[in-house]
Order: structure tokens, then sequence, then C-alpha cells
């Protein structure tokens, strides 16, 4: 039986169909994941609070073992995400960003992502993201899956 790695899998809303087969190609590739995001399957038929939708994120976030950024053309734009991949870095979460499948090298990488970096893989590159879930190092990639240099933006602060 697979090891069941619970994960976090940030993204722009209209990417949902996206997750939902990122989610089933883990599964047909053995892995047994659990997701505690936010997605079309998890829906209510009410609008929570802001603050309400802060509070599930952090804790869906802090349950999750890794944290993953699912990169589309517009996920930059969409400021939950840069708040989810703020939280992870704060939680101290290994942060993964996945390229979306079809997307190509010019696809903006949300600031936060930016900013606490985090490994960037490839769509077609599922053995690495189950490398990074059981926490082996692994490299950098660009969309096309080519190795790139990692991102180094670490900010320090003085306590």
């Amino acid at each position: 039986m697979a090891k069941t790695h619970n994960i976090f899998i940030s993204h722009y809303g209209r990417d949902d169909e996206h997750v939902q087969r990122l989610k089933q190609r883990l599964k047909d590739g053995g892995y047994d994941v659990r997701n505690s995001s936010i997605d079309n399957t998890k829906h209510r038929p009410y609008v929570p609070s802001e603050q309400t939708i802060a509070r599930y994120l952090r804790n869906g976030i802090n349950w999750a073992g890794t944290f993953i950024c699912l990169i589309g053309e517009d996920t930059h734009t969409h400021p939950w995400v840069n708040y989810e991949i703020q939280q992870a870095h704060l939680q101290g979460k290994p942060i993964v960003g996945i390229f979306k499948h079809g997307c190509k090298d010019n696809v903006e990488l949300p600031e936060a992502l930016k900013k606490y970096g985090g490994t960037t893989i490839g769509w077609n590159s599922l053995d690495r993201l189950g490398d990074i879930m059981s926490g082996k190092e692994t490299p950098e990639e660009n969309p096309s899956g080519a190795t790139r240099e990692p991102i180094y933006n670490i900010d320090r602060i003085k306590c």
C-alpha cells in the first residue's frame, strides 16, 4: 500500500479541472494523496467571510505535509494564492510550484513564490513531485521540464 501524503494545492479557481487532473495523475502514479485545499469538490452554498476563509486556509496548510502551487496563466493575479504561499512559508512547509499542463516558459510566477522561493517543476514531473513529497532534494525545472537555476529571494529579518 502506498504511503499517504497530505497536500494542499493552491490554485486559481478557474483551474479546478487541472487540480482534479493532478490528483488523478498522482493516484494513477501510485501516490495516495489527501488534499486539504478548497476545490470544486468542497464548495458550499454560501460565501464565508474573508476571516473564515483565511482561517480555513491556514488550518489546511498546517495539516498538509507539502504545499503545491499549481501555476497557470492567471495564478499570479489571485490574491488568495499569494496569501496561501505566505502562510506555507510562515509554517515552514515545503513549497512546490507545478506548472499547469500546456503553459509556456513565459508564465508569471505569483509574487509570494518569487519572494519565498520553492521548487518549481513541469506538469510531467510526477516522479519529482513524489520525491519532494517524500522529503528528497530535487533540481528546479522550467515548465518544459528542463533544469533551471533555483530562485534565491530570501528575506532576512532581524529579531
